[in-house]
C-alpha cells in the first residue's frame, strides 16, 4: 500500500480481538520503526516499555482507564510506553534558543512511526495520554524520576474502519500566507 493509502486507512482502534496474538516479527518491526524516527540533533530521547504479558498487559491497562476514559485498554495485548529520556547538549539547548521543547516534538515523530508502522502489518493501535502514570511506573518499573508520556495499544482490530472525519483541505492547508 503507498503511503497515503496507509496515513487514510489508520484510525485509533478501541476495542481489540483478545483471540488474536500479535506475532513477534510483527512487533519487532514495529518497533524498528519506532527506533528509526528521526529526532532534533539525533538525541533519541525515547525509551519503549513493551508490555506483553498478558496478565501485565490487562493490570496496565486498567491503570490506563479511569472516569469513564480507555475502558477499552484492558483488553489491549500489546502496551507500548514511552517513556521521556534526557536530549543531548545540542538539542536542549534548541529548546533554550527557541523556546520550543525538541523532546516532545520528538516523541510525537517517534509514536506516529509506531501506529503507522502497526497499521501496515495489519495491526490496530491507539495513542493514550490519559493514564495512572504512578501504578504503571509501579507495574513496570519506570523510575519515578522518568515521565511516561504515552501508552500506545496495539492489537488486531475487533472492528472494522470507520469513514475518516477530516477538516477541509482549506481549513488546514495556506500556500505561502497564513489564511483563515
Amino acid at each position: 500500500m503507498d503511503f497515503l493509502q496507509l496515513a487514510a486507512a489508520r484510525q485509533s482502534d478501541r476495542a481489540y480481538d483478545m483471540n488474536r496474538v500479535v506475532e513477534p516479527e510483527k512487533l519487532e518491526r514495529v518497533l524498528e520503526a519506532a527506533r528509526l524516527a528521526p529526532s532534533a540533533c539525533n538525541a533519541q530521547p525515547w525509551r519503549f516499555v513493551v508490555v506483553t504479558d498478558a496478565g501485565l498487559a490487562q493490570r496496565v491497562g486498567r491503570a490506563t482507564a479511569g472516569l469513564g476514559m480507555n475502558k477499552f485498554a484492558k483488553d489491549a495485548p500489546v502496551h507500548i510506553l514511552v517513556v521521556e529520556e534526557s536530549a543531548n547538549i545540542t538539542s536542549m539547548l534548541g529548546t533554550k534558543i527557541k523556546h520550543k521543547y525538541f523532546p516532545l516534538i520528538d516523541i510525537g515523530i517517534a509514536a506516529a512511526h509506531i501506529v503507522l508502522a502497526a497499521e501496515s502489518e495489519g495491526l490496530g493501535s491507539c495513542i493514550l495520554g490519559w493514564f495512572d502514570e504512578p501504578e504503571i511506573k509501579k507495574l513496570t518499573g519506570i523510575p519515578a524520576s522518568k515521565r511516561l508520556l504515552l501508552d500506545i495499544t496495539i492489537g488486531y482490530p475487533a472492528k472494522g474502519k470507520r469513514k475518516k472525519s477530516r477538516k477541509g483541505r482549506d481549513k488546514v492547508i495556506a500556500l505561502n500566507h497564513y489564511s483563515h
